[in-house]
């Protein structure tokens, strides 16, 4: 079971996020300031932590951070804050935080987001990854090309991204802010639909007319891969 320390000063946010958490499977331990956060992390062994950027005291989220990782503790964090602005996001980054969520945030993406870092926690290191295997959707990664059965499929480097970012996460729910971030690289604008207009053309070319559906939509959360049934 996936052990998160949630590090959060507001005792309402703290209950709803374990709640959150342990209704999604995790084991949660908490803390609200930075000073028992840092101790805890460093004595005992957690595989996610979720760190309030603005923590009271003498040691708030990114000082936290900063020590955690002086000390040799490479657990993932997810940073969580109010603090928006891309050049604090890039600090909380530097820092040394693996994620970085802003509040307010629906729980379905925390959790996706969770679910993200454990599996990059417990999967082999991409680098030594030459192929993704999803039912019988192939990606060879390394000369990026896409088979599904004995059909190639011809991709845009976009839509490649996209598929890429889908099959290393397969069978999770992924937002279309963690689709955006990590293909466009810049955060998510709720205005635009470049997101549908890429994954309407992506679904029509992994699915194509007569296979069983593996991209779908989940309405209010996001898009998920997986194999059919």
């Amino acid at each position: 079971m996936t052990h998160v320390l949630v590090v959060e000063d507001d005792i309402a946010t703290a209950r709803e996020i374990e709640a959150a958490l342990q209704d999604h499977g995790f084991e949660v331990s908490c803390t609200d300031n930075g000073r028992d956060g840092l101790v805890r992390a460093i004595s005992d062994s957690y595989d996610i932590i979720v760190l309030d950027r603005m923590l009271p005291g003498a040691l708030d989220g990114l000082g936290m951070l900063t020590a955690l990782r002086a000390s040799g503790i490479s657990t993932p964090v997810l940073i969580l804050s109010a603090l928006s602005a891309l050049d604090e996001r890039v600090r909380g980054l530097r820092a040394g935080g693996d994620d970085y969520l802003t509040k307010p945030f629906e729980f379905i993406e925390l959790t996706a987001r969770l679910d993200a870092l454990a599996r990059r926690r417990s999967a082999p290191s991409e680098e030594r990854v030459s192929r993704l295997k999803v039912a019988n959707l192939e990606l060879d990664l390394l000369r990026r090309n896409v088979r599904r059965g004995e059909r190639q499929i011809d991709l845009l480097p976009r839509e490649y991204a996209l598929l890429e970012y889908l099959a290393r996460h397969a069978g999770q729910v992924v937002t279309r802010t963690m689709l955006f971030e990590a293909v466009w690289n810049y955060s998510y604008d709720e205005r635009t639909n470049v997101i549908e207009v890429h994954m309407g053309r992506l679904r029509r070319k992994v699915d194509a007319e007569g296979e069983e559906q593996m991209i779908h939509t989940i309405r209010g959360a996001g898009y998920v891969l997986r194999a059919p049934e």
